[in-house]
């Protein structure tokens, strides 16, 4: 038996053998998530913009607020003016002219808006006519400012009258333009404040 004849026999029997071996399963799958490293920077990203979010909200509602008051101030500005706005007479008269209605029309709005004021209405009337003629006419003209907000269901307890007749003009002269200035009532707020709320939005 030669040498050749015993190899071929051993090859063929190590060939089959390892045929028959069970093949090794393939190694895993290599990971395919973020890594720790990434997920830490993504909550760290995450943190900063839901900080950035609550820093933008409490700045819109800052914000919101201060022109709300504002727009408020504003408002109770308004209506200061209004309620404080004089009303003028015809010589020697204390009838209260159409003209003058409207402007007494808007207090009244506010006024029923804001029970707690007071007002004091102060009378005045020009140079002409003697000093007892005009201070009775201021006190008249007053009493028709007090009457007619009576006349709209106001409380008369909430106004006062007094009159200086001609001893305080708005315009120190003697010609037509001063007299027509110089017949009025001044309006003057003396307890309550204004307010003005969400329900007052309409309101004067």
């Amino acid at each position: 038996m030669t040498i050749r004849s015993l190899i071929v026999p051993a090859m063929a029997a190590s060939l089959l053998l390892a045929a028959c071996k069970k093949e090794p399963p393939p190694p895993p799958p290599a990971p395919t998530g973020p890594t720790p490293e990434e997920i830490a920077a993504q909550r760290r990203a995450d943190s900063i913009r839901r900080e950035r979010e609550r820093q933008d909200s409490i700045r819109r509602a800052e914000e919101e607020a201060r022109r709300r008051e504002a727009e408020r101030q504003r408002r109770i500005r308004e209506a200061r003016e209004t309620l404080t706005e004089m009303v003028f007479f015809d010589f020697d008269e204390s009838a209260i002219k159409p003209s003058e209605e409207r402007k007494l029309r808007a207090k009244v709005d506010i006024l029923r808006a804001n029970p707690s004021i007071r007002l004091r209405l102060d009378g005045h009337a020009d140079e002409r006519g003697s000093t007892e003629y005009n201070l009775a006419l201021g006190a008249r003209r007053a009493e028709a400012v007090k009457e007619f907000f009576v006349g709209f269901g106001l409380d008369a307890s909430r106004f006062t009258t007094q009159s200086f007749g001609e001893e305080r003009p708005l315009v120190n002269r003697s010609d037509e333009e001063a007299w027509a200035q110089n017949r009025r009532v001044e309006f003057h707020i003396t307890a309550g404040e204004i307010g003005v709320g969400e329900n007052d939005r309409d309101r004067p």
